[in-house]
């Protein structure tokens, strides 16, 4: 078996970071991310998933940490500006329709 390098790990970590922004991202119905507990347990547990993923890496030793540590608040940083700016979109909403 070939060794995995450590470029070669963080992109694979990086592209399921990734996977989990889209599943966002994508979500048509902005009013289900801000308001839905299934949407939401999705989400909390592809974070698990990739918080596992993250402690394997590092215990392989193919990713350090502190890199490990930093891929997490990253993504995190990143799933909660989504949350905001959804959370931002819904509260426009709200306050345009409390005007007509």
């Amino acid at each position: 078996m070939d060794n995995i390098s450590s470029d070669y790990a963080v992109e694979l970590l990086l592209e399921d970071a990734e996977r989990i922004k889209m599943l966002i991202r994508n979500q048509n119905n902005r009013l289900c991310i801000a308001q839905c507990k299934a949407f939401e347990e999705v989400v909390d547990t592809q974070m698990y998933g990739f918080s596992r993923q993250v402690t394997y890496a590092i215990r392989l030793g193919i990713v350090t940490r502190e890199h490990g540590n930093q891929l997490m608040s990253d993504l995190e940083r990143e799933l909660n500006q989504l949350y905001n700016e959804v959370y931002e979109e819904t509260q426009d909403k709200v306050d345009l329709g409390k005007e007509g």
